[in-house]
C-alpha cells in the first residue's frame, strides 16, 4: 500500500514538474512566440500584461514587474494625471500688459506678454491674440516686446542631449510662452524659371536670414533630406539658416521642419510677421521682463481646453506639449516657478493616492523622450484600470489612437481587427517599442493591454510586429 502511494506521489510530482516546465517554456501565446523566436528576442527584454477590466487577475503576464523603457507610451500617465487633477475644462491664460500710455492707436511704451504654459499657442491662435490687442486700440508700438516666461523654471540644458539633434521639433524644450512649438517649416520647390530652387519658411520670420545655396538638378529624387544640407547659426546678429546641395526638379514640393532661433527671438519673429500683416508696427526689439504686480492685464487670453488638447498629445505623441503638462501640474503645488522635479513629485503622489505602487517609475520629463525613463507593465496597467473608473474616462480614451484609423497607430492592423476596437498609445525610440491602452475583444470583454520591448533594433520592425500580434491576440479573446 505504501509502495502504491509512493509511486502515485512520484508520478504526481513528475506531472507537476512537466506542466510547470511547459508553462515556463511557453509563456506566450503561439502567435507571439513565433515572433519572439523568429527575431530571437530574449524573454528578459520584453514585458507584457493583459487584464480584463473588472478582473483582479491578469489574463497574460510576462515580466510585468520589470521596469523597462516605454518611450512615448509613458504619456498615458502624464495626460491622465492632468485630465483628472485639472479637469477637461482647464484652460491656460496668456496675459497682455501695456507699459505706457495709449494715444491715437499708438502705445508709447512696451508691450508685455506673460505666458502660463499654454501648450497649443500655434500661429493661428497667436494671430487671434494679436487681433485682440489691436481691438483694444493699439496698432503702433513705440517700445519693445517684453516676454515674461517666469512661470516655468526650465533648466538650461542641451535640447539635443537625447539624440544629438537639437534642431528637431520633437526636442524643443518647454517654455511658459511657447509659440508654435518653436518650429519652422521650410518649403522647397523648383522655381518657374526651371533653373533655381525656391525656399520659403512658414511662419515667415523677418528676423531670420535664409541663405539659399541650393542648385537645381535633373537627377532622380532621393537621398537624405532630398539632398539638402542645413546649417543653423544662432547668436547676436547672426540668426541665419543656410541650405546647400543639389535639389532634384523631380522632388517637386518638399517640406522640412526644424527649430530655429532662440525661444524669445523666435516668438519675436512670429510676432513681427503677424503684427505687420495686421497693419501694425513696433519700433523696438525683444527682451525678457516681469509683469507688473500692481496692475491687471488689459487682455487675458484663454487657451483651448485641456480635454481637446490631450487628443493632440496622445494621438500624435507631441513631446513638448506633454512636457508643458508636467510643468503645469508642478505649478499646482503653488511652488512658482514650476519645475520638472515638482511635476514628477506631483504625479508620484497622484498615483500613490490611488493605490498604485510607483517603485518601478522613473518619469524623467513625462514625455518618454529619454533613455532613462522606466516603468513596469504592472504600473501602466494599474494606471489604465484606474482611468477606466473615473468620470473623465471617455475623454481619456478618446485621446488615444484608434488602431488602423488615426494618430500614430493609423497604419497598424488595418483589416485585422474591427475598427474602433483598440484605443492605443504607442511608444517608439531607437531600440524601444511599446503600446498601452484598451482592447474591446470580440467576446464583448474589455481588456487593458501593455507591451514593451527593449532590444537592439526593436524600433525597426520586431517591436511593432510583436505589439500588433499582442493586440490581435487580445482582440480574439
Amino acid at each position: 500500500m505504501m509502495k502504491k502511494r509512493s509511486l502515485r506521489l512520484f508520478y504526481q510530482s513528475l506531472l507537476f514538474l512537466f506542466f510547470q516546465h511547459a508553462v515556463l517554456a511557453t509563456p506566450l501565446p503561439r502567435s507571439l512566440e513565433i515572433i519572439t523566436d523568429g527575431h530571437q528576442l530574449p524573454d528578459s527584454n520584453y514585458s507584457i500584461l493583459v487584464q480584463e477590466v473588472g478582473s483582479t487577475d491578469p489574463l497574460l503576464s510576462i515580466n510585468a514587474d520589470k521596469p523597462l523603457n516605454p518611450a512615448s507610451a509613458i504619456k498615458i500617465i502624464t495626460t491622465l494625471a492632468a485630465l483628472e487633477e485639472l479637469g477637461p475644462a482647464y484652460i491656460w491664460p496668456t496675459e497682455i500688459y501695456t507699459l505706457g500710455k495709449v494715444k491715437n492707436g499708438t502705445l508709447h511704451g512696451d508691450l508685455l506678454i506673460k505666458g502660463y504654459g499654454d501648450p497649443y499657442m500655434v500661429t493661428e491662435n497667436f494671430w487671434k491674440l494679436l487681433q485682440e490687442i489691436q481691438r483694444q486700440g493699439i496698432s503702433q508700438i513705440k517700445g519693445d516686446l517684453i516676454i515674461d516666461d517666469s512661470y516655468f523654471a526650465v533648466a538650461n540644458t542641451d535640447p539635443g542631449e537625447f539624440d544629438n539633434k537639437p534642431d528637431r521639433a520633437y526636442n524643443v524644450l518647454p517654455n511658459a510662452l511657447l509659440v508654435n512649438f518653436k518650429a519652422a517649416y521650410f518649403h522647397f520647390y523648383p522655381a518657374d524659371n526651371g533653373k533655381s530652387v525656391v525656399v520659403k519658411s512658414d511662419p515667415e520670420l523677418p528676423n531670420l536670414r535664409i541663405q539659399n545655396n541650393l542648385k537645381l538638378s535633373n537627377a532622380r529624387c532621393g537621398g537624405f533630406q532630398r539632398g539638402i544640407a542645413i546649417n543653423i547659426l544662432q547668436g547676436q546678429k547672426k540668426d541665419r539658416v543656410s541650405f546647400d546641395g543639389r535639389y532634384s526638379r523631380h522632388c517637386g514640393h518638399y517640406v522640412m521642419s526644424r527649430t530655429v532661433l532662440t525661444q524669445h527671438t523666435y516668438t519675436f519673429g512670429v510676432f513681427l510677421s503677424l503684427w505687420q500683416q495686421l497693419g501694425g508696427s513696433i519700433s523696438g526689439t525683444v527682451r525678457k521682463g516681469l509683469a507688473p504686480i500692481d496692475r491687471k492685464p488689459v487682455i487675458s487670453w484663454q487657451s483651448r481646453p485641456l480635454g481637446e488638447l490631450i487628443r493632440l498629445v496622445n494621438k500624435f505623441s507631441n513631446n513638448v506639449m506633454t512636457r508643458q503638462l508636467l510643468l503645469t501640474l508642478a505649478a499646482q503645488s503653488k511652488n512658482i516657478p514650476a519645475t520638472v522635479e515638482n511635476g514628477r513629485i506631483f504625479i508620484n503622489d497622484y498615483l500613490q493616492g490611488h493605490g498604485i505602487d510607483t517603485a518601478s517609475l522613473n518619469l524623467v520629463n513625462g514625455a518618454g523622450l529619454s533613455r532613462d525613463v522606466r516603468v513596469s507593465a504592472h504600473l501602466m496597467a494599474d494606471t489604465l484600470l484606474h482611468a477606466d473608473s473615473i468620470p473623465f474616462m471617455p475623454e481619456f480614451v478618446s485621446s488615444l489612437s484608434i488602431m488602423g484609423m488615426d494618430g500614430t497607430a493609423k497604419n497598424r492592423l488595418r483589416r485585422r481587427i474591427k475598427s474602433g476596437h483598440a484605443h492605443i498609445k504607442t511608444g517608439t525610440i531607437d531600440h524601444v517599442s511599446a503600446i498601452a491602452g484598451f482592447v474591446d475583444a470580440i467576446s464583448g470583454k474589455r481588456f487593458v493591454i501593455v507591451g514593451m520591448l527593449n532590444h537592439q533594433d526593436a524600433h525597426r520592425g520586431p517591436g511593432e510586429e510583436l505589439m500588433n500580434a499582442l493586440v490581435e491576440w487580445t482582440y480574439r479573446q
